[in-house]
């Protein structure tokens, strides 16, 4: 039982105990450490899918070149790479956020759900892309267009490796996410502190 010195100014007790939120120094190293990790692997898929997209857009040559927008499977490779450079840079924002103030930039329940859901979305989509991007590049190196010219296909053979990279790393991010919600699911935060 309380005493009544603990009373002040009209205070009325609760019914409930209170117990303090003691969250300590190590803890939050960890999260900002692993925040830290999180934002390392977007950047890396940021640079490796706007890397992609920038070499398949100047994969032109000359006017009797291929060009790459002629071909459905280049497109999607292009396309698909820069929407994931977008995605990166946004989380890579986001990141940033989170560790200089310590919370996130949307309600925590809303944030580990979104990271989740976009990593596996766009993780798949530069999966399929870089899949009917090499497809096409094996097809082409088959007929004459590649002994033709073959900076095009070297050049479509680079930039779909790059996409295959930017799908590695954020496939890695989104493996780190998957632990965020697992965490916010057992504990009710993003992460075991």
């Amino acid at each position: 039982m309380r005493s009544p010195q603990s009373l002040h100014n009209g205070d009325t007790p609760s019914p409930l105990p209170r117990i303090p939120h003691f969250q300590s120094t190590l803890s939050v190293q960890k999260l900002r450490r692993f925040n830290s990790l999180i934002l390392v692997f977007r950047l890396a898929a940021f640079c490796f899918s706007l890397a992609s997209s920038i070499f398949m857009l100047t994969n032109s040559r000359s006017s009797n070149s291929p060009r790459w927008y002629d071909y459905d499977a280049f497109r999607f490779v292009f396309a698909a790479n820069a929407i994931v450079a977008i995605y990166s840079l946004f989380e890579m924002g986001v990141s940033v956020w989170e560790i200089s103030r310590g919370a996130t930039f949307l309600p925590e329940v809303l944030q580990v759900w979104f990271d989740f859901g976009h990593d596996q979305v766009f993780a798949y989509l530069l999966l399929s892309a870089d899949s009917a991007g090499t497809e096409l590049a094996r097809t082409l190196k088959g007929t004459d267009t590649c002994a033709a010219a073959n900076a095009f296909c070297l050049q479509s053979d680079i930039s779909v490796a790059l996409g295959f990279a930017g799908f590695l790393f954020i496939g890695v991010s989104s493996l780190l996410s998957g632990f965020r919600v697992a965490c916010f699911i057992i504990n009710g935060s993003r992460f075991h502190l």
